[in-house]
């Protein structure tokens, strides 16, 4: 993480350290919220002088207000348009005022983004479109949008990526890491949708990387079986000449022809299935068997997968930072 030494000397010069500068600039483009064990986990310090120091520095400044709730206990929010301004990020709404489940989750990011500060994270929206338009080459029409209207006045305006999950560069990789934070609401609805936000983006890149991140393994084993099904398998196979491949083994196994099934057909044949189920694929296929649509027809409605995809799925248990010796009261 390389943070512009403009950026901390603005900070520093409403009188923060260079450390607590550091901080707050991680926050303020991360999160927005943070508690205050991940301050004294950031600075390896615990309750005393320097930190009741900051704490004052915030207030006095009108920097940050401190939020206070039932089940989640203390929790600071850096909403000072000035700070945001100071270090060219007046255009985050992390300073905005949000609901506890949104709060808890950028916390958690927080949590991840303070314990892997070696990455060379996308930072803002901008950075991000231009990272995949002008890097890449990729039109703006393939990323990830929503649609706002202005209630006010007769206009709308497109945002993208506007679930702010952390995107980086692990160097030397020039492969682009996208990651989710399951928070366990909703199931999976939630992860299903954000990966069908990014399909068509996915399908552009001929490498990248997807890094699950919860705070217990049980949603693992799901989330893989989900994002192989809706994207690696995919993008890394051509659907046509799988499907082909799905109709000769089903004839030959609907006509009991067995000997001819190799174990590897068989599954193949199971994974398929599902895959492939559904009356056009049953349409196709009964053409199939009685010749009336050929292996050229079927190519050419499915279309060959001509871009070599290689991507990549990993699980992260993500664990809150704490100081060691000491309980602080953290989100739940």
């Amino acid at each position: 993480m390389n943070i512009a030494r403009s950026h901390l000397d603005a900070l520093e010069a409403a009188g923060y350290t260079e450390a607590e500068a550091r901080f707050l600039y991680i926050v303020a483009t991360h999160s927005g919220y943070f508690v205050a064990r991940q301050f004294l986990a950031f600075r390896r310090v615990h309750w005393g002088k320097r930190t009741t120091v900051f704490w004052n520095k915030l207030e006095r400044l009108k920097h940050a207000r401190t939020e206070r709730f039932p089940k989640s206990g203390t929790i600071y929010h850096l909403c000072s348009r000035q700070l945001y301004r100071q270090i060219e990020k007046q255009n985050l709404r992390n300073r905005r005022v949000h609901e506890i489940e949104f709060i808890k989750r950028r916390i958690a990011i927080l949590d991840f983004v303070i314990a892997n500060q070696q990455y060379e994270y996308f930072e803002t929206e901008a950075e991000k479109v231009a990272y995949f338009g002008e890097e890449l080459g990729i039109n703006e029409s393939f990323l990830p949008a929503r649609l706002y209207l202005n209630r006010n006045i007769a206009r709308s305006s497109v945002r993208y990526f506007v679930d702010q999950f952390p995107m980086f560069l692990a160097s030397p990789s020039p492969v682009v890491t996208f990651t989710y934070l399951h928070d366990g609401a909703n199931g999976f609805s939630d992860f299903l949708h954000h990966l069908q936000t990014y399909l068509p983006l996915f399908r552009q890149l001929s490498d990248f990387r997807m890094l699950y991140l919860s705070r217990g393994d049980s949603y693992f084993a799901r989330a893989t079986e989900i994002f192989d099904s809706v994207v690696r398998i995919p993008l890394e196979s051509d659907i046509a000449e799988d499907l082909l491949r799905y109709f000769r083994v089903r004839q030959l196994w609907n006509q009991k022809r067995y000997a001819e099934v190799t174990d590897a057909e068989l599954i193949f044949r199971n994974q398929a299935r599902s895959r492939f189920k559904g009356e056009v694929f049953d349409g196709l296929y009964r053409g199939w068997r009685m010749g009336l649509v050929s292996a050229d027809a079927i190519r050419e409605r499915l279309g060959t997968n001509d871009r070599k995809h290689s991507v990549a799925f990993r699980t992260s248990k993500l664990c809150p930072l704490r100081v060691p010796g000491r309980e602080l009261m953290e989100v739940e």
